[in-house]
């Protein structure tokens, strides 16, 4: 079985080949080791392999695991749903995080992070593809959550987040995107520090990254099944 090190390896230069041969070459990928349901160890070898962004799905989770990170320097993302009760304790574990996507969730992070002085960055996650069984804001609603997350003091958006529908074909990720890509694009137009689209899981992020995406969120192709 190959090792974290070499599972990453792979990672990267399949990020970097399909990057290559996209109309965004030139643009950086940020590679997000996604560590939910494995155990501390491999998240060590993987920051000893490199990696400077970890994430997780569930707060509880990360604060246990995330007491061996205080002094890596390692950027921590929070990637999974987050429920309006844990909000206290994810700004104080988490620099990014990808899944806002009610104005009650935006207005209980930025009570918590104005509890700690704290300006918390934030994605918002879109579901374009209108799933019942995910979350996120739908394409009709976007703007008016923009508006009430920049009318908060302690929050900072700092771009998307979409997780597409797990399809037998992966080509069919590709028109969501595009259009996730399109939106973003005209958002950044004319907001400061919107930098981040976060599109790209181990079943389509090479789709992902050709689209545009600047994060990815790798777990299995770096770790491999999960454990528990």
């Amino acid at each position: 079985m190959a090792s974290v090190k070499e599972n990453l390896n792979l990672v990267r230069e399949e990020i970097q080949k399909f990057r290559r041969r996209s109309a965004f070459a030139d643009d950086p990928v940020k590679l997000v080791a996604v560590t939910k349901n494995h155990g501390v160890d491999l998240m060590r070898e993987a920051i000893d392999a490199g990696i400077c962004d970890v994430g997780e799905n569930r707060v509880q989770e990360a604060a246990e695991k995330f007491l061996t990170l205080e002094r890596d320097g390692v950027t921590k993302h929070l990637i999974g749903h987050l429920q309006t009760n844990k909000a206290k304790q994810a700004v104080k574990l988490f620099d990014l995080i990808h899944s806002v996507d009610s104005a009650n969730l935006a207005a209980a992070i930025d009570k918590a992070a104005s509890s700690i002085e704290k300006v918390q960055d934030i994605l918002i996650q879109v579901n374009l593809a209108n799933e019942d069984t995910k979350f996120g804001v739908s394409e009709e609603n976007l703007n008016g959550l923009i508006e009430n997350v920049d009318a908060l003091k302690n929050l900072r958006l700092r771009g998307l987040m979409l997780i597409a529908p797990n399809y037998a074909d992966v080509e069919q990720c590709r028109p969501l995107f595009r259009r996730m890509k399109k939106i973003f694009d005209e958002l950044a137009t004319t907001r400061q520090d919107f930098n981040f689209l976060s599109m790209g899981m181990t079943h389509d992020y090479k789709i992902a990254v050709e689209e545009g995406s600047n994060i990815v969120r790798i777990g299995t192709a770096i770790f491999g099944e999960r454990i528990y």
